[in-house]
């Protein structure tokens, strides 16, 4: 190699280290103007983080509170430790578990209770289930069909035919308490 060729490649070598040199010092010109954000969205990052896992352990521990409640009120439901524990812990998990033992006792009254839950499935229910075992057949959203068959059964009972036969086709025939419904159609036909 010639010296003129070395001072090209010396030259070379230079103009890439004073580029390297200048990006670093714009790095460094940028970090000094923006150096408050940056810090800002790291420590944001990493309290966000912390905040979720702090949350989600927190929530997991209410979880597994509730659950406790509710086995040991599996295992005596006049448990009243675990009563006031599933209520602070999971409030819609009790009104299950209410609703379950009032069905299971057929009680009425505790029932009649839960009509005014804040969970709308269990007050819808626990509505249907206090009219039939008050004799007293009650529209439900989540028992339309089967409110709709009682009604009818009921409208039969009392002789009234043609209106049982209304109501009855009202069910539609996917219904799965279509079948049913054909069937009380026939106790509607008149023979002449």
């Amino acid at each position: 190699m010639s010296i003129k060729d070395e001072l090209q490649h010396v030259k070379e070598e230079l103009s890439s280290d004073e580029k390297l040199l200048e990006s670093a010092f714009k790095l460094e010109r940028f970090y000094k103007k923006y150096k408050i954000l940056i810090w800002g969205f790291l420590l944001l990052l990493v309290v966000g983080f912390g905040g979720n896992a702090a949350w989600e352990a927190y929530r997991q521990n209410k979880l597994a509170a509730a659950n406790d409640a509710f086995l040991a009120l599996q295992k005596d439901p006049a448990d009243q430790a675990a009563l006031a524990k599933l209520q602070a812990n999971n409030p819609k998990l009790l009104a299950l578990f209410q609703l379950h033992q009032a069905l299971t006792d057929g009680s009425a009254d505790r029932l009649k209770a839960l009509e005014g839950s804040s969970d709308p499935i269990v007050a819808d229910v626990a509505r249907y289930h206090a009219g039939l075992l008050s004799g007293h057949p009650v529209d439900s959203v989540y028992y339309h069909d089967l409110s709709v068959i009682e009604e009818a059964y009921a409208d039969l009972k009392a002789g009234k035919k043609s209106s049982a036969r209304d109501k009855l086709s009202l069910i539609a025939e996917t219904s799965p308490v279509a079948k049913i419904a054909q069937l009380l159609k026939h106790a509607t036909l008149e023979l002449k």
